[in-house]
């Protein structure tokens, strides 16, 4: 049986005929295709003023993205066998670039499954479905991950607010088996004891692991600050690596407490202090009691969650960069990210540019990096492209 059909708009079928996958609400003729005839989750033909048919798509009726499509191809049977062959394909590629089952599985569009995400640790796996569309079709997604993988543990990690815009529950549940008491995950070579059910995310994250491994590659004989730390993923290596002395900073007691266990693990926790603070605070009073650090991570969560706090984001950007480098020492390194995919690769690099001339500090990239393998990126969608790693050499003014 046919889906539905879905017209667009006259001109409305480009961004989908360069390669994206959503359609907006407003991108409907909703007098040949009213969106309300359909409830969350359906499945429909998406097709072009002309007629022209573009796709299966799911639908959420109520969203401000209110399709999206699953492939290009008419009538698509969304079932068990569709999500086995999307994940056998997602599967091919991290195993030609990692050695170890760590990583992230499933990248939502870069993947073509728009609203999953999967991260694989070990033979434990955190889902986090964001659409209607998936969560109909989560029990072909989870038996399909079962079939490939023979898990130990699946877990719907829900706590996640796109899924309230899509009217979904936010109550995170181990679906299939039993997680182990202890988690223990290995990344550049350090290990991590992880918290999935409690954690932020999935409960790791994997897209910095280049840019850890280059910084770790800095630091012996230094003195490094992770602001933002959550369970050390920075620190952790960097002591590993020869630091000589790592400080992590975060304002959750959990997420230190792992990195503490992590550090134990490891045999560097001598060599780490682990402080909860408010980095803001925390940089004004390293200022003031002049401390000064070889080396200072700042990885922020997202500041700028939707275009609308473009302005109050961007400003406290500017502001933790400005204190970061007024507590870096002498020919120092400072490692400014940002997963913001509203503040732009060159907004960020303004940011440096502007606070290490308001300090009169001669600033330079030495190198710039972003997202690992298993977060891949489809050009035709730009959201795909969303973490951006300056590495900062910074010394007295020219």
């Amino acid at each position: 049986m046919a889906h539905p059909v879905l017209y667009l708009k006259k001109h409305e079928d480009q961004r989908l005929r360069k390669g994206h996958l959503w359609v907006f609400s407003n991108e409907i003729d909703t007098q040949r295709s009213p969106l309300e005839a359909f409830t969350p989750g359906d499945l429909a033909q998406i097709h072009s003023a002309d007629g022209k048919a573009m796709g299966t798509a799911y639908v959420n009726p109520n969203t401000l993205i209110c399709a999206r499509l699953l492939s290009r191809k008419a009538n698509l049977k969304c079932g068990q066998n569709f999500f086995k062959d999307r994940l056998s394909t997602a599967l091919a590629l991290r195993e030609k670039a990692f050695a170890q089952p760590y990583y992230r599985l499933v990248f939502g569009e870069s993947d073509g499954l728009p609203g999953v995400v999967i991260d694989r640790f070990g033979s434990v796996f955190s889902v986090q479905i964001t659409t209607a569309g998936i969560e109909q079709r989560k029990t072909s997604l989870l038996d399909a991950l079962v079939e490939l993988f023979t898990p130990t543990a699946i877990v719907l990690k829900n706590d996640n607010g796109q899924r309230e815009l899509e009217g979904l529950s936010l109550e995170s549940e181990i679906a299939y088996g039993e997680l182990p008491d202890t988690l223990t995950i290995e990344e550049n070579g350090a290990h991590f004891n992880i918290n999935i059910l409690d954690g932020q995310k999935t409960g790791w994250f994997y897209d910095h692991r280049n840019s850890r491994a280059q910084l770790a590659s800095m630091a012996k004989g230094l003195r490094v600050l992770d602001l933002f730390s959550y369970t050390g993923a920075w620190g952790i290596p960097a002591a590993q690596a020869g630091a000589a002395e790592v400080t992590c900073v975060d304002a959750s007691e959990g997420a230190l407490t792992l990195a503490a266990e992590s550090a134990r693990l490891n045999g560097v926790a001598e060599r780490m202090q682990f402080v909860r603070s408010d980095v803001f605070e925390f940089l004004k009073q390293a200022r003031l009691d002049n401390e000064l650090y070889d080396i200072i991570v700042l990885d922020p969560p997202a500041l700028i969650k939707r275009k609308k706090d473009f302005k109050q984001g961007y400003e406290a950007y500017r502001r933790l960069n400005h204190l970061a480098l007024q507590v870096l020492g002498k020919n120092g390194i400072l490692v400014s990210a940002s997963c913001s995919f509203h503040l732009s690769r060159d907004n960020l690099q303004e940011i440096l540019r502007s606070s290490g001339r308001h300090i009169d500090r001669h600033l330079t990239f030495f190198a710039s990096l972003g997202q690992g393998p298993d977060h891949p990126i489809d050009p035709a969608i730009p959201e795909t492209d969303y973490l951006k790693t300056f590495f900062c050499s910074v010394s007295s003014s020219l």
